[in-house]
């Protein structure tokens, strides 16, 4: 009985001693909508093959997840909606009426409410309440909306409008603008990089017919600096239409070490430091190749990471796939075939 007992003292020190599984017991999952398909496609990151399928949603367009990974939410261009699933069964809950043509979503931190950017004429985000369903206010703006994200302290939402040329920041709370950044040129992807105390810092904003990005102070409230990505070492075919956005997807990696941005003429993704904004690394991507041309771009699109920021996925909206890089190494460690057009993709991260 002693020697039992010894055995069971050692056996409970050997398990408390043993190191914790890595992922904490999150369940982890990348989420890719399609421009021109009628699905979402979901991707196991430890495995990098897609384990769901959404279907019923033509044209979904931005993708975003109730906090407790409950429910997502994606702004369906088809029929002027928010669609409301449910993440484990993929059934769709509801079908929300938008005041109009919808673009990408965000949600706010608490998640009691859904923010939908408008992208038809005066300009607008819809605000959706996350209990019952509905829309409960339009916050006008001024232009067509083409993005939206929440600030890391959930305090504002940053808006950008491409003919406007302009990026707005609404403040949450009272749910009204409350100040405006113009640019020389229409405002597309972007990303926030946080301070140590959770507030905004700053914002990388990509701009039409640029390759590369605009650094903004947030507390200064203007534009401090310019960056215009390598120029392409190789020529890669692409179609015309991308001509005005040549960088189309841009992220802050969740450790706040290193940003990374898209380049479609230089089929690649460029690994900046966050502190000095000093070029650390290119990770060429897939192309191509059809017998007797030049090699097609893979028309690289959006970022997002695993919440380790190990590893960062791209969006390649020309060539039906998702690729999966490694950060620490900057090589690609999968190509992940997904459907027609992927463009925006978000990580939803439950405990």
């Amino acid at each position: 009985m002693e020697a039992h007992r010894r055995y069971l003292r050692y056996l409970w020190l050997a398990l408390a001693l043993a190191p914790l599984p890595a992922s904490g017991g999150e369940l982890i999952r990348v989420y890719v909508t399609h421009a021109a398909g009628d699905d979402i496609r979901v991707i196991d990151p430890v495995t990098n093959k897609v384990v769901q399928e959404i279907k019923g949603i033509e044209a979904a367009h931005g993708i975003a997840f109730a906090p407790d990974g409950s429910r997502v939410y994606a702004s369906n261009e088809a029929d002027t909606t928010l669609d409301v699933f449910d993440r484990e069964s993929g059934a769709l809950v509801k079908k929300v009426p938008l005041s109009n043509h919808p673009n990408n979503i965000a949600v706010t931190k608490n998640g009691d409410r859904i923010l939908v950017g408008i992208a038809r004429a005066p300009g607008a985000v819809d605000i959706i309440d996350a209990k019952t369903l509905t829309r409960t206010k339009s916050v006008l703006v001024k232009g067509r909306l083409h993005n939206i994200y929440v600030t890391p302290d959930g305090k504002h939402l940053i808006t950008g409008s491409i003919p406007q040329k302009l990026m707005t920041v609404i403040d949450l709370q009272d749910e009204v603008p409350v100040w405006e950044l113009a640019f020389d040129k229409g405002v597309r992807p972007m990303t926030i990089e946080a301070a140590p105390d959770g507030s905004t810092k700053r914002i990388f904003v990509q701009i039409s017919d640029t390759n590369g990005f605009a650094v903004v102070d947030f507390a200064a409230r203007k534009e401090v600096a310019r960056i215009t990505l390598p120029p392409p070492s190789a020529e890669f075919e692409t179609d015309a239409g991308r001509a005005t956005s040549p960088s189309h997807g841009i992220g802050v990696a969740p450790d706040n070490k290193t940003l990374w941005v898209t380049s479609i003429p230089n089929n690649a993704v460029f690994v900046y430091s966050l502190a000095d904004l000093k070029l650390i690394g290119e990770v060429a991507l897939p192309s191509l190749k059809l017998p007797g041309r030049g090699p097609f771009s893979s028309v690289p699109n959006w970022v997002t990471f695993t919440p380790d920021s190990r590893t960062v996925y791209v969006s390649n909206a020309a060539i039906m796939s998702v690729t999966a890089i490694d950060t620490a190494s900057m090589k690609v460690k999968a190509v992940i075939p997904v459907g027609e057009v992927p463009k925006r993709i978000n990580t939803l991260v439950m405990n």
